[in-house]
This record gives C-alpha cells, structure tokens and sequence, in this order.
C-alpha cells in the first residue's frame, strides 16, 4: 500500500516501523514540550497524509510510553480518515498524577497502524441469529 505524506513542518519525520514485524508506524512530535501530570495535548507530527480510499489509519498508544510513564492515546485509537487531508495529530494524555512528560522535537510520541475499512449496509430486522454468549455483556464471559 503506498501513502502519500505532506510535510507542513520542516523538521517533520517520516512515520517509520521499529522492525520489519512491526506493524504499526511510529509518528515523531514536530514540537518540544512539557505536558504536565494530569493533562492532555495535541502533539502535532508536521504531516498529511493521503490515505488510500477503503483504508484508515489508527492512531495509538505506543506501549512503553503507557506502560513506564502512563501517557496514552486519549481517544484511543484515533481516527485519520482517507478523505482527510490535515495534519496528523496524536491527542495525548499523561495519566500520571506527579510526573510531567517531557517531549523534544523528533521524540516518538505515538504510533498508526492503517486498517482496512469497509463499507457497510445496515439491515433492519426483527431477531438476530442466537450465540452461546447471548446477550451478556460486560464480565460475561469470565476472567
């Protein structure tokens, strides 16, 4: 798949992939702060992007950054649509309640991971077909 990128930062990097079985593409931050405990931002990454139509681009958390400092993705994922044509960004919060995350410029800040998307025609029915879980929701199906 080939997507077209747009730099609107001169310092913008390239999405790029940590290995080769890496499947989502880490985005870098055109920006240097320092988003305090408790608060959330959006970090610019300085790129549009031409999304192929039928596919959409999801942008998340990176885990090392959620797992040692409690930053994540706060409408995770986020949703980069083929139709858009703006700058990518990654709405970060810092769920820390003591410790600000310091960000430079080129600092990986979050990660997309594009994703077939289809096309779908909702049907009006009367019953669906019937499944061992049913209707049980949230703990249903056990620990």
């Amino acid at each position: 798949m080939r997507v077209k990128i747009k730099r609107l930062a001169i310092d913008a990097k390239t999405p790029t992939k940590a290995t080769n079985g890496s499947g989502a593409y880490d985005l870098y931050s055109t920006e240097a702060t320092v988003l305090p405990a408790e608060e959330r931002t959006a970090f610019g990454t300085g790129l549009a992007m031409e999304i192929p139509e039928g596919y959409v681009g999801l942008v998340c958390s990176r885990s090392g950054l959620a797992l040692k400092q409690g930053i994540a993705v706060l409408n995770a994922p986020g949703i980069v649509d083929a139709d858009y044509r703006g700058e990518v960004k990654a709405i970060v919060i810092n769920h820390s309640t003591t410790q600000p995350l310091v960000v430079s410029k080129g600092d990986k800040i979050a990660q997309i991971l594009f994703v077939k998307a289809e096309d779908v025609n909702f049907e009006d029915v009367e019953e669906l077909s019937s499944t061992e879980r049913g209707v049980g929701g949230f703990g249903s199906t056990g620990k």
